[in-house]
Order: structure tokens, then sequence, then C-alpha cells
């Protein structure tokens, strides 16, 4: 029985050091943080995304470009994801919705999935294989951010593809001054 749950917790440690690998790849990408980005693959890993096809370090001086020109901000937000562990290895399966507001103002909303080989080298999991699975667009009407007309409101940062993200503020601490709009009701 202790065997039994030895095997499970190290499973469990196991894939969440995976769903970090793949985190790091999403924060990397929207904020335009290359060694994020990269740390979620070994150098050696090869990556399909759209008509791309080679390494992640030439992935990303393709992707960026790409991103920068067309858009001012994109989320890859990573969903369920299936990881079926064996030694060193595994693959995985996760699901993403991917949503971008382009510099025109409008905004595209996409999903699919990244099909992944992962390898445990030392002890570190990354990304050995990727393919991106695009499975569906669109192009909903685009409405402005809620509160974009408060001038307050960017005291704190703006969202911002670099270390200036707030995200990346440590310690984090609020710039705004106190108010509660519930109570000049």
């Amino acid at each position: 029985m202790a065997s039994d749950r030895q095997a499970r917790l190290d499973a469990l440690l196991d894939k969440a050091d995976i769903r970090e690998a793949l985190e790091r790849f999403s924060r990397g990408m929207d904020r335009f943080d290359k060694a994020q980005y990269l740390s979620a693959f070994w150098d050696d890993a090869e990556s399909a995304a759209g008509p791309f096809v080679g390494n992640a370090d030439d992935c990303w001086d393709w992707a960026v470009p790409m991103h920068e020109a067309g858009q001012l901000l994109t989320h890859h937000a990573l969903l369920q994801s299936n990881i079926d562990l064996d030694g060193d290895s595994a693959h995985s399966e996760t699901y993403y919705l991917f949503v971008a507001r382009n510099r025109d103002e409008s905004v595209v909303l996409a999903g699919g999935r990244y099909i992944d080989r992962l390898e445990r080298r030392g002890d570190e999991w990354r990304i050995a294989l990727r393919t991106n699975i695009i499975e569906w667009a669109t192009l909903p009407p685009a409405i402005p951010p809620p509160f974009s007309d408060v001038p307050d409101i960017a005291v704190n940062g703006v969202s911002s593809r670099s270390r200036e993200d707030p995200s990346y503020q440590r310690p984090l601490v609020n710039k705004r001054a106190p108010n509660n709009p519930a109570n000049d009701a």
C-alpha cells in the first residue's frame, strides 16, 4: 500500500512539473519573454506550429514578429491536460484557448490542442516534440475592455509584452488610491 501511494505521489509531482513546463511556454509567448518560452523546450526540441516546423528558438523568431505586427496582446490559456507517463518520457494532450486583441481592435478567438512528447533529463521535464493542432477560430465583435475609460486604472500598470508587465512585480503593490465606487452612490 505504501509503495502504491509513493508511486502515485511521484506521478503527481511529475505531472505538476510537466504542467509547469507547458505554462512557461504560454507565459513566455504572451509576455514576449524569450528565456521563459525557451525554458519549456529542450535545446534539440522540434516544434510544429501552423506552417512552421523547426526548433523552438527558430519558432520564437518566426512567431514573435507575427504576433507583434498583428496583435496588441495575446492569451494562450491552457485548459485540461491528459498526461501519460512512461519513465523519463511522457506524452500529453493539452486543450487551449487562444485570444488575441489585434492592432485594428478586432479580437480573434481560436482553440485547439498541443500534442507534446516530453522528456525528463536529470530532474527536469521539458518539451522534446510539439505539434499544435488548431481546430477552430472566430472573429467575434470587439468591445472596449471594461473600465478602459477610467483614467486612474493604468496606475497599477497596463498589460505589457515584456518584463514590465505587473505580473513580474515583486512584491506586488497597489499604486492606486483607495476608492470604493459603491460608497459614492
